[in-house]
């Protein structure tokens, strides 16, 4: 591609993505108004079929207002395998096509075509990749190109359901001045409520305004918004890897074949990776335990977990990888946990938990790490006894 020509960027959605899975496995669920995640009225609903949409459901919504709303409606708890699986089948076949994607979290990705037009019509092309992951998975997804990622991501939002739009270069504005504020990425629901009260909420309003009165209001957020409204994103489509990954990993000072001390230090560090995963809106689908002995002897057992970031799913899973690998009663040096698999999340696939209290449970413990640091909450176990009071050999207090 030269200099100075329009990039090609494709954002691809797949629709409904938990609802879909679910129809696709029980087919007497299509057309129906399905709610997806807590079978309990203290649910909350992770997702919902777009027929449950029209009676006001919404995602993140408790299953008994959701309920109220819309009495007939089906309730599936949330399968976190299947998604895995079908979102790896996606996975696949876009990476067998494009040239270089971004998978942006379970159901998103976003792929740049850039000089592609010299061989192939881009939107001819993307077209044909989103016939072949429907055909291959039996799976709706829609799509939006453009000369960048916001305004690629916008366009998806409009095709939904299970289409497709182009947005020509110098266009962008354009197509972007009739839609609502919270359409813009990044405009949650405090920043369009504020907005709205300035009298803001066609994204026309804000091309028109100064991007100085914009940082004023929302700070540094003020300028990017300002920008994405203006449809202007350099933002590169990073290559995705699913070598990306997070890990912790402790030297112990003195060698120790204490099960229960090596245990609670992995519970520690998953502790904390967690967080971290939560922070920056992450889920992990692969997990690696390590274990070196104190002749250096290094050893790692690795497992395949559907994607996830929270912390009891995490642990358990943990301490069952280090059962099977640590089979020898030889001194330890270090022990390590690695998160690779990496993909954008958040917290809703948190909200497949039977109640929200463990939502919120999370949010808490989280909050107070985020002000107080990593080490203010810990789980009994994580927390461990001191490593300085510790017989190496048989692991007792002295």
């Amino acid at each position: 591609m030269s200099a100075g020509s329009p990039r090609s960027i494709v954002h691809m959605d797949l629709d409904s993505f938990f609802v879909s899975v679910s129809c696709l496995e029980h087919p007497s669920l299509k057309g129906k108004p399905v709610l997806i995640g807590g079978t309990g009225d203290r649910g909350v609903v992770a997702s919902c079929s777009y027929e449950a949409r029209a009676f006001g459901v919404r995602s993140a919504m408790s299953v008994k207002l959701a309920r109220r709303l819309c009495p007939d409606a089906i309730v599936v708890r949330g399968d976190y395998e299947r998604y895995s699986y079908y979102s790896d089948m996606v996975t696949e076949i876009i990476s067998e096509s494009a040239p270089v994607y971004e998978k942006s979290s379970i159901d998103e990705f976003y792929l740049d075509l850039s000089g592609m037009d010299r061989f192939y019509g881009c939107y001819q092309w993307a077209t044909g990749l989103r016939s072949r992951i429907t055909r291959e998975t039996g799976l709706p997804i829609s799509f939006g190109m453009s000369p960048n990622k916001t305004v690629s991501k916008i366009a998806t939002g409009e095709a939904k359901p299970n289409g497709q739009m182009q947005v020509e270069y110098g266009l962008e504005k354009h197509f972007l001045a009739p839609l609502t504020v919270d359409k813009i990425p990044m405009v949650g629901e405090k920043t369009s409520q504020l907005l709205h009260r300035m009298g803001v909420e066609r994204i026309h309003t804000l091309q028109q305004m100064p991007p100085e009165l914009l940082e004023n209001v929302l700070g540094e957020n003020g300028i990017l918004i300002w920008k994405k409204a203006n449809g202007i994103d350099n933002t590169p489509v990073e290559p995705y890897s699913e070598r990306k990954s997070i890990s912790s990993e402790e030297t112990f000072e003195q060698d120790t074949i204490d099960v229960n001390y090596l245990r609670n230090q992995l519970v520690g560090m998953t502790e904390k990776l967690a967080y971290r995963l939560r922070s920056e809106k992450k889920l992990t689908s692969c997990i690696t335990v390590k274990i070196r002995y104190s002749g250096f002897d290094t050893h790692t057992i690795q497992s395949r977990i559907p994607y996830t970031s929270c912390d009891h799913t995490l642990i358990a899973r943990v301490k069952e990888l280090f059962l099977k690998l640590y089979n020898r009663r030889l001194l330890v040096r270090l022990v390590g946990v690695r998160f690779s698999h990496l993909v954008g999340g958040g917290y809703q696939i948190h909200l497949f938990e039977d109640s929200g209290e463990m939502i919120q449970l999370y949010q808490a413990m989280d909050r107070i790490r985020h002000r107080f640091g990593d080490n203010s909450v810990q789980r009994a176990a994580g927390a461990g006894p001191d490593r300085h009071s510790l017989n190496p050999v048989n692991g007792l207090k002295t």
